[in-house]
């Protein structure tokens, strides 16, 4: 039996042998993503099938009862395959415009930090978008000071911002926000 509809098979089984409501359905999506790395129909455990499902919500709960309730196996798959199809869609999409916004933000970097460290920070930022100074320092391979600076920098032009200040010796964690738009698919 083909992947897709092994997966799609397993989900609705899932939920309706747990059909509970306190995080059950998180579950059985990621069993879905599992299920399809295992599969080998996708390289890595990175697609999300939840945004499919939260925006069709009333559809997904109705095919999922339709199974339970008049036996619907065909109205469910077809529902499940669209959303697999439009969710990869969505997914290639947002991983073009992360490309893209990479290209468009490497010469602004080397611009705004002119050192050549600038990359590796860029680099380290669209890796670990959100992360402490000390993380930073000890894990982009760049000079404290440099580092330090360089937060100032990108805090100055808006392109990070703090999530929680530093208090004692606990470091402050900042947040790439413009990546972390793009990635909300």
């Amino acid at each position: 039996m083909p992947v897709l509809l092994r997966t799609a098979l397993a989900h609705a089984e899932f939920e309706a042998l747990h059909p509970f409501e306190d995080g059950n359905s998180r579950v059985g999506r990621m069993l879905v993503t599992l299920m399809l790395w295992k599969g080998k129909a996708i390289a890595a455990p990175h697609f999300y099938i939840s945004r499919y499902f939260e925006d069709h919500k009333d559809e997904y709960l109705d095919r999922l009862r339709g199974v339970s309730y008049e036996n619907d196996w065909d109205g469910w798959c077809e529902f499940f395959l669209d959303g697999v199809e439009q969710q990869a869609i969505r997914n290639l999409e947002a991983a073009q415009g992360i490309s893209d916004f990479y290209a468009e933000m490497k010469p602004r970097f080397i611009d705004l930090l002119a050192s050549k460290f600038a990359v590796a920070a860029l680099d380290y930022l669209f890796t670990n978008p959100v992360f402490s100074n000390s993380r930073f320092t000890r894990s982009a391979g760049i000079p404290p000071q440099t580092a330090a600076r360089f937060t100032r920098v990108l805090l100055n032009e808006g392109l990070l911002q703090v999530v929680r200040e530093a208090a004692g010796r606990r470091p402050a964690i900042h947040r790439f926000e413009p990546l972390m738009k793009r990635v909300r698919v």
